[in-house]
């Protein structure tokens, strides 16, 4: 009875899967991310199939107990980045720092994507109070975006009131790893201040890889983000945070 009803949830689970798949597919999230929902399908409906048909019982015991024990490893790992990644929801940075970096997203015809402008919004409230920080937008062109990212936001900004001498752009990144690196080449004082703007699933890598790259004084000002693509956003982040920690690049 335990069996089927696993191998029940398991078939909920890759329905889920699917469906979640489709959505992030049909609004065109500007990745591929999407596809490891579909290879989450399939392996669940591979379990379901393996648990209800009594395959399970016929695989050697000691096999079974290492699947179980790295399937077990791999989620409170899971559970752990994840804890790290909420734990930076909130961050408001503080009053008076010398820059804020905004980290790139994509750039749509129209202008910023959902994700970017929630960033942008979160930039513009911090320096409408904060006059004399100064603003490094980061982000360069993408095949499918019709300027570089840093481009757009400069655009944005400035139309909201922001005074273009208060704007730095970095238009070379293609990454965070990236965005950082190069926004920090910008900076003259290196023992300033400063704050990264970005989404609040995101905070938690921006701010770390800030520190990798040497930036001993930083904070995280944490954006909103749209809350039915949040799940989608921080199982990617932390497949992200492990290529960064594989790499040496957070601090």
């Amino acid at each position: 009875m335990g069996k089927k009803i696993m191998s029940i949830l398991c078939a909920l689970g890759a329905l889920f899967c699917f469906i979640y798949c489709t959505v992030i597919f049909m609004v065109r999230s500007g990745s591929r991310f999407y596809l490891v929902w579909a290879a989450g399908g399939v392996c669940l409906a591979g379990l379901a199939c393996i648990l209800y048909f009594g395959v399970w019982d016929r695989i050697p015991s000691v096999v079974r107990k290492v699947f179980c024990g790295m399937l077990l490893a791999g989620l409170v790992l899971f559970l752990v980045v994840e804890g790290c990644i909420i734990s930076r929801f909130r961050d408001k940075g503080r009053e008076g720092l010398d820059y804020i970096i905004v980290l790139g997203a994509q750039m749509k015809q129209e202008g910023p994507s959902v994700v970017l402008q929630f960033r942008l919004d979160a930039a513009f409230e911090y320096l409408t109070a904060n006059e004399e920080t100064v603003c490094i937008v980061s982000g360069g062109q993408g095949r499918n975006e019709p300027c570089s990212e840093a481009e757009g936001m400069y655009k944005y900004l400035t139309e909201k009131g922001i005074a273009a001498e208060r704007i730095l752009m970095e238009d070379k990144s293609t990454d965070t790893s990236e965005n950082i690196a190069y926004s920090i080449a910008l900076i003259e004082k290196k023992d300033a201040s400063v704050g990264i703007v970005t989404n609040d699933f995101h905070v938690f890598r921006g701010v770390h890889l800030a520190k990798g790259a040497g930036l001993k004084d930083v904070c995280g000002i944490a954006a909103d983000s749209n809350i039915f693509f949040r799940l989608n956003n921080m199982v990617r982040e932390f497949f992200g945070i492990m290529k960064d920690l594989a790499c040496g690049n957070l601090g």
